[in-house]
């Protein structure tokens, strides 16, 4: 990810926030060097200081496997909004774009419910705990026939995080006039995601 210094972050528990707040995420990996990617929801959690992902592919997605050997990448992204030069104190200014966007990578392992069924259910009750914490009943009063069914369609991973590239593109590089004044002009706008980024934009200069 190209980050100039004015749009980095580095507050581990701003990003990991940031993270389970957008975490229906793209993973990317490479399948016999072919670019290969899935959307899916992934689970954020924190040993320690170490960040660790989980989550699961349908057993006829190829991309697993590139699991195990290969590094993958998984992006969260957030709220965007299109920024005009109208906005800025200078009149030759160009167009641009403002977002946030976390990369997360590492070396996924494979979670088979043959090969550890323990493993298979915590990551289950892990998206569960997640997603949709009323739904544990409902999952375990399901047959154990139905439920290995399930499991067995699935290939599980756990993603130990070794590499956080994150990019808050907040205007920062602007000054405090221009700033705020994009700030406003978002925070007034119709579209939401206009909105969110108006918000974040306000934090940020608040917090500076």
């Amino acid at each position: 990810m190209y980050r100039p210094t004015a749009f980095q972050e580095d507050n581990l528990d701003k990003l990991v926030a940031f993270m389970r707040a957008n975490s229906f995420a793209t993973l990317v990996s490479s399948v016999e060097a072919v670019p290969c990617a899935s959307h899916i929801p992934l689970v954020i959690a924190m040993q320690g200081q170490v960040v660790k992902l989980s989550g699961h592919l349908s057993k006829q997605n190829p991309q697993w496997q590139a699991f195990g050997s290969a590094e993958s990448l998984a992006i969260f992204t957030g709220p965007h909004a299109y920024i005009s030069p109208t906005q800025y104190e200078k009149h030759e200014s160009v167009p641009t774009w403002n977002y946030i966007a976390v990369h997360a990578y590492g070396v996924p392992k494979i979670i088979m419910l043959n090969d550890s069924p323990k493993a298979m259910n915590k990551m289950i009750n892990q998206m569960i705990d997640a997603y949709e914490v009323d739904y544990q009943s409902h999952w375990d009063g399901l047959s154990n026939q139905f439920r290995e069914g399930m499991m067995d369609g699935i290939v599980g991973f756990e993603m130990t995080v070794t590499r956080l590239e994150r990019k808050y593109k907040l205007s920062q590089n602007r000054s405090q006039v221009d700033r705020e004044t994009v700030s406003n002009t978002l925070l007034q706008s119709f579209d939401p995601a206009a909105r969110a980024v108006g918000v974040e934009m306000k934090q940020n200069l608040e917090s500076n």
